[in-house]
């Protein structure tokens, strides 16, 4: 698998944001993840942390004392070390903010203004900046100053309340859903304001929560309870609006997803189960009122994958048009053929590690495709070249700097 056009060894046009410089002030996962999808499409991310170094460098797994999540959502970005606690830190972001098209940060509500780094300091310094804030429940509100993590959005927005089976217990997600959604949501703002500015020549605010963005795609449960008084509950794999949809064990022992949200699909399973005078039903072509009936279509779908091994469950559903694929693990992934050559995973050189796999980028455009460029780097490693190269400070500023402690 090569790295797509645009990466570290494929030299190729930039991405459809090179010129613009964002300041990524966030750490963890949320406001990290947006700035890394600016850096995926080409813009310039400083990466500001304190020198203590962001936690996401150490969370998770690690090899040789480098985190594997680091190398992910550190790459595209330029790395640089900076107190912001401190006045004279507070002083050296001005005069990046001087030089830059967004910032990016997920400090808890009031703590950039307690440092005279708010809002309307910065815009003071730049009425162009784009400033994208990050937070567990929004700016504003009753909650805006309470410490949350995505684990809180996902508990509270519903998503939680109707995930697992339907005797069990709420369930979260193994992994930080509503970090991934905010950061999209929060990348997608970003080039929303970038347009309008370049209409108006005006920065603004944008106000991203953990939760928001998460409940925006959970579907129509808050309009369903406002008409219906329904509260949407657990279904296990099973959709509440259509079926047969649900996980199948085969003979040898794996899993199969299969979907027939369309009403032609659901007919074509039946055939192919061998249960075709079900689709004569007057019920069968209205999804809900297959839904309705899950047991009975769940039932003649899964008795006939089970007496089959996955290949041929996979080839005889292939093979009638309809939906399927098979529960994959990420080493079952990695060597999918259809994975392999979209590049949706792709090798990308560290300087650590050697050829380091990695998703690749989320979308792709025909024009400014956009890349990845370099993994997470090393703490600090791009000081000299931001506070020089950029700012403009001599070496004997910058030395004075680090023995105080400030870079």
């Amino acid at each position: 698998m090569n790295a797509p056009a645009g990466s570290a060894d494929r030299q190729a046009p930039g991405g459809p944001l090179s010129g613009i410089r964002v300041l990524d002030l966030g750490f963890v996962y949320a406001a990290p993840i947006a700035a890394m999808l600016l850096g995926d499409y080409g813009a310039d991310v400083i990466k500001i942390e304190s020198p203590a170094g962001d936690p996401a460098r150490t969370h998770g797994w690690t090899k040789d004392g480098h985190g594997l999540w680091w190398k992910v959502i550190g790459r595209n970005k330029r790395t640089a070390t900076l107190d912001l606690r401190t006045p004279a830190g507070q002083d050296v972001l001005r005069r990046f903010v001087a030089r830059a098209d967004v910032l990016v940060e997920n400090f808890r509500p009031g703590v950039l203004e307690s440092w005279g780094l708010g809002p309307e300091r910065l815009h003071e310094i730049n009425p162009g900046l784009v400033m994208l804030r990050v937070s567990g429940f929004g700016q504003t509100g009753p909650y805006a100053e309470r410490r949350a993590f995505g684990t809180l959005a996902e508990a509270m927005s519903g998503f939680a309340h109707q995930t697992g089976p339907a005797d069990g217990p709420p369930t979260l997600p193994p992994f930080g859903l509503a970090d991934g959604v905010a950061g999209v949501a929060g990348a997608l703002a970003v080039a929303l304001a970038l347009y309008h500015r370049q209409r108006t020549g005006r920065g603004q605010v944008v106000d991203v929560s953990l939760l928001e963005p998460l409940l925006g795609i959970l579907g129509p449960a808050v309009s369903v309870f406002d008409q219906l008084g329904v509260v949407p509950s657990r279904n296990g794999n099973r959709s509440p609006n259509n079926a047969p949809r649900n996980l199948y064990e085969t003979r040898d022992g794996r899993w199969v997803a299969v979907s027939a949200s369309a009403t032609s699909i659901a007919r074509r399973v039946m055939r192919l189960v061998g249960h075709e005078e079900v689709t004569r039903e007057p019920w069968f072509d209205k999804a809900g009122e297959r839904a309705a009936r899950a047991d009975l279509l769940d039932a003649v779908v899964a008795d006939w994958i089970r007496e089959r091994d996955m290949a041929d469950v996979l080839t005889a559903f292939t093979d009638a048009e309809a939906a399927i694929v098979p529960i994959y693990d990420v080493s079952e992934l990695v060597a999918d053929k259809h994975v392999q050559e979209r590049e949706t995973v792709t090798r990308v050189p560290d300087e650590d590690l050697g050829p380091l796999l990695m998703q690749n980028v989320m979308f792709r455009l025909s024009e400014t495709p956009g890349g990845i460029r370099s993994t997470g780097r090393r703490l600090g490693q791009d000081n000299d070249d931001v506070y020089s190269g950029l700012l403009g400070m001599s070496a004997d500023e910058i030395e004075r700097l680090r023995l105080e402690g400030v870079i």
